[in-house]
């Protein structure tokens, strides 16, 4: 009898294990409910929603009908709060007269029946555990993980903006300018260039004694050698950054006559920009002179009288019609090769003639390249020199010129510092940007907006920048608004959770129920 009563015990301390997302096929197996709850379960939800509409003023029953989903416990409460304010309606035989009541209390015993609202509760259980709260916690996990994105995208716009403006003013540093108005900077340093090219005119003085000692190498190797080793340079060296025509004439000109230079508005309309004759000007043709061609029949074309005639000569004079002379054969024919275009008066530097050797890109290269000569010689005579030990290459330089002899290498390791540094002036970076320039002043307009193209990409990483930051912003605040609807679900899924195990505990003699998988 006592092992029967201790096994019982034992028995009713044996906890029932259900699985949530099995509970209600549980219920069902064990009919504590019918297989077609759902269409009992609509049935319930209309009278609800009918009862609803006609309820006492009551803060409770405010809360209650708010924003959750009201099922057989919540109408229990209801039920109970009418007790009191419809007890007025309660006849003799304790049943109440109020309609109000009577929709609730029929609302509780369809519920009741078959243990709907067993069920329902299973049901809501079941939703929230593998739906709603996944869901939730799903959308704020996507709510975290655009922050941590948008935050990387922000860093990404802010050092981007940061290495495009560095850009440019990298840029214009190596032009010389400060970025503030490219263009007209740009322009100003042009304006500039003609001194900067005299002041490396006046540097080539320093090289008389360089290129002295490689013309009188040049004659000593080569005694047959008479003309002047780099004679650009030596032009120079004498009279400095000169006039094309002077290089060229060996004088000075008593009138230079520079080419105009092509003004570019800042913003050109391209279709309103006028093309003319592509710049050839027309010329009147001189006075007294007849250009046309004539035919047989004596027709003019173009106007145009070369002197050939189409009709045979009836005589066979000349040779193939072609008059060379006055027909007489008794003076020489005189045949005169003008130049192309209008004749420049003497001492007059007009045109390509008019620019200094430095200007014009044919001399300026000329320039370099003796420059260039000049260093590889240095150069080859620094090795030359470092060779004492060469007893053939001693013996060679005992005739050699004084200014030969006397040299150090540290004396020519000095003139290559000035020769390469004559060099690095003239082609440097900016140096060639100011060259371009001047070749083209449309070239203004190309650097100008390739620099603002720099700077309008760094404004649109900024301006995207922002744009992340809202968003992340938003995200943020969507997340703020998320995460208390998902603690109001957990809380309330743990309220169903417990008042399930309790009214199936009660089925079983109070053996306790866990229901597994909730993971709240």
């Amino acid at each position: 009898m006592a092992m029967s009563f201790s096994l019982h015990q034992d028995y009713q301390n044996l906890p029932i294990d259900i699985q949530t997302s099995k509970l209600l096929d549980w219920l069902v197996d064990r009919r504590h409910c019918n297989l077609k709850w759902q269409s009992h379960v609509l049935t319930i939800r209309e009278k609800i929603n009918a009862a609803i509409q006609d309820m006492p003023e009551s803060e409770e029953i405010k809360q209650l009908l708010s924003g959750s989903y009201i099922h057989y416990f919540h109408c229990l409460r209801i039920v109970d709060i009418l007790k009191g304010t419809e007890a007025s309606t309660k006849n003799i035989f304790g049943r109440y007269s109020s309609q109000r009541m009577k929709d609730w209390q029929e609302i509780l015993s369809l519920y009741e029946k078959e243990n709907t609202y067993l069920v329902e509760l299973a049901s809501l259980l079941v939703r929230n555990v593998s739906y709603e709260i996944p869901s939730l916690k799903k959308q704020i996990s996507k709510c975290q993980q655009l922050q941590q994105e948008y935050s990387r995208k922000e860093e990404e716009c802010q050092l981007g903006a940061a290495e495009m403006r560095e850009r440019f003013y990298s840029s214009c540093k190596q032009y010389g300018i400060t970025g503030d108005n490219v263009r007209r900077e740009l322009l100003a340093l042009v304006k500039d260039l003609p001194a900067l090219l005299t002041e490396i005119g006046a540097g080539a003085r320093v090289l008389s004694e360089a290129i002295d000692s490689y013309q009188a190498c040049v004659q000593f190797v080569c005694e047959s050698a008479t003309e002047q080793v780099v004679p650009m340079l030596r032009h120079v060296q004498e009279r400095g950054n000169s006039t094309v025509y002077e290089w060229r004439r060996g004088v000075e000109p008593t009138m230079v006559e520079r080419p105009r230079a092509e003004e570019v508005p800042e913003q050109q309309d391209e279709e309103a920009i006028d093309w003319g004759d592509l710049g050839v000007e027309s010329t009147p043709a001189p006075v007294g002179v007849d250009y046309s061609i004539s035919g047989e029949d004596g027709a003019q074309a173009e106007e145009v009288d070369w002197g050939i005639s189409l009709e045979p000569d009836p005589q066979g004079a000349g040779t193939d019609g072609i008059d060379w002379g006055d027909g007489s054969g008794g003076d020489p024919v005189q045949i005169t090769v003008l130049e192309a275009g209008i004749q420049v008066p003497d001492g007059v530097a007009r045109g390509p003639d008019a620019l200094t050797l430095l200007e014009s890109p044919e001399t300026r290269n000329q320039f370099i390249d003796e420059l260039m000569e000049l260093e590889t010689f240095l150069s080859q005579r620094i090795m030359e020199m470092s060779e004492e030990a060469d007893v053939v290459s001693v013996s060679q330089f005992q005739l050699a010129p004084p200014i030969l002899q006397g040299q150090t290498t540290h004396k020519v390791d000095a003139m290559v510092s000035a020769v390469r540094e004559l060099i690095g002036r003239l082609t440097n970076l900016r140096m060639q940007h100011l060259f371009l320039i001047l070749a083209s002043p449309r070239y203004v307009d190309r650097v100008s907006e390739l620099l603002r193209q720099k700077l309008k990409q760094a404004e649109l990483l900024v301006l995207k920048k922002e744009l992340t930051a809202q968003k992340r912003q938003e995200a943020l605040e969507e997340q703020g608004t998320l995460e208390p609807k998902l603690d109001l679900l957990v809380q309330k899924t743990k309220e169903l959770q417990k008042l399930i195990e309790t009214d199936i505990s009660k089925r079983y003699s109070g053996r306790p129920v866990n229901l597994m998988g909730t993971s709240l």
